[in-house]
């Protein structure tokens, strides 16, 4: 059973939050709600399908152990959309494989259950905050960069491969890669790509950079064998090809 809750007086980003502990649901709706959200509740996949038939959310907040379909299944499902949602995943499984997991699978963030509601609000702002990142930096990085045969358009966030694939990445696998073409042929230490990619109020830890470098790292191959994204031994790591940067 899905329900809404009040939206703000001036209605924020909408956040759907996808458990089946209806009061981790209310708990967790009245709290963002009271921060500017609109907030719509799920008990299950079925149910969540159907708040998402009425519209697009900007980010769910995604319980892992639920009756029927799981939240690792749906965030696999979900991550795998083009222009889709945020996820920040929530588990009573806390344990560093449990959140590698989440994140391999496309996850931006991932919280062990009972958490703050200060902390989950911190790491939804810090979600959607990289999600409605200016389309112009600092870097003088414009509306597109090509690399080594790719594209990656910063307006539409979409990364298209040599052959003219389009490649979806999550927003937390755009965001490093953003950080990387706007910082090309340098080496970047993981605690910088956190700052970068992440945000620095994120409570994220290093392992969480390895497993989304990862990610990315698949998603790159084009059967050309170059390597795209090294690691520098002891340092961190860098961007190799050189970036055209295009208005």
């Amino acid at each position: 059973m899905e329900r809404s809750a009040p939206a703000a007086e001036e209605p924020g980003a909408r956040i759907l939050i996808v458990d089946d502990d209806p009061g981790i649901r209310d708990a967790i709706s009245e709290f963002l709600g009271r921060h500017g959200y609109r907030v719509d509740e799920a008990s299950d996949a079925r149910s969540m399908e159907l708040v998402l038939q009425r519209g697009p959310v900007d980010l769910i907040v995604l319980d892992v152990m639920m009756p029927g379909e799981d939240g690792l299944s749906i965030c696999r499902r979900l991550a795998g959309q083009p222009g889709g949602p945020g996820i920040v995943m929530l588990s009573a499984m806390g344990e560093d494989t449990d959140r590698i997991v989440g994140l391999e699978l496309g996850a931006d963030d991932y919280l062990p259950k009972p958490c703050n509601p200060r902390e989950l609000l911190a790491r939804v702002r810090a979600v959607l905050r990289r999600r409605q990142e200016p389309r112009s930096s600092e870097d003088g990085v414009g509306a597109s960069c090509e690399f080594s045969g790719w594209r990656l358009d910063l307006v539409r966030r979409e990364l298209r491969s040599p052959q003219g694939v389009i490649v979806n990445l999550s927003s937390g696998e755009f965001s490093l890669l953003r950080a990387f073409v706007e910082r090309p042929q340098r080496v970047l230490t993981r605690d910088q790509l956190l700052d970068m990619a992440r945000g620095p109020d994120t409570e994220a830890y290093d392992r969480a950079i390895d497993v989304q470098i990862s990610r990315l790292r698949k998603k790159l191959e084009d059967g050309s064998g170059a390597e795209i994204i090294r690691t520098i031994r002891n340092e961190g790591y860098m961007f190799s090809p050189k970036v055209t940067r295009q208005s």
